[in-house]
């Protein structure tokens, strides 16, 4: 057998450094996804508290428009638990003190009906949307007119 049929019936394969490349780029890959897909699942878990303060919300002017004054407590048919497993938050403004009521950084509380709020994902908040604890909470304020993460307002 000569040394030319020898390498024509070599077996095919990969060499060491291909595999190491191709596993560096699945590497690479991996980790620009995840971060991508975590924050994708924290955006949706945003939008879903966005929307049910919207419908809670709403059902809550329709109860206005019923009785001609918010509720003193959300009812139990509205009471709900956000995307992080915390319940809503609700404080009618008509006859809650100054210092329950959520405000803006000029201090400025941020609804004159109602507040409705999600603490967001650390579970924690404060009056002023401006301290740490406050900047992720998921926000009803200006009456309805925004709706949001508390930092963006």
């Amino acid at each position: 057998m000569s040394l030319s049929s020898l390498r024509s019936t070599r077996i095919a394969g990969f060499t060491l450094v291909e595999i190491l490349v191709v596993l560096g780029l699945i590497g690479v890959l991996i980790s620009i996804a995840v971060p991508v897909y975590k924050w994708n699942q924290e955006r949706q878990k945003v939008n879903a508290a966005i929307l049910d303060i919207s419908v809670v919300a709403l059902a809550l002017k329709g109860i206005e428009l019923d009785n001609r004054e918010f509720p003193a407590e959300l009812p139990e048919d509205l009471r709900k638990l956000d995307p992080w497993g915390n319940p809503y938050q609700y404080l009618r403004m008509q006859g809650a003190s100054n210092g329950a009521k959520r405000k803006d950084k000029s201090l400025v509380p941020i609804n004159t009906d109602f507040d409705l709020y999600s603490m967001g994902p650390d579970g924690r908040s404060v009056g002023p949307l401006t301290a740490k604890q406050s900047r992720d909470d998921i926000v009803r304020a200006a009456n309805g007119r925004f709706i949001g993460i508390g930092a963006d307002f």
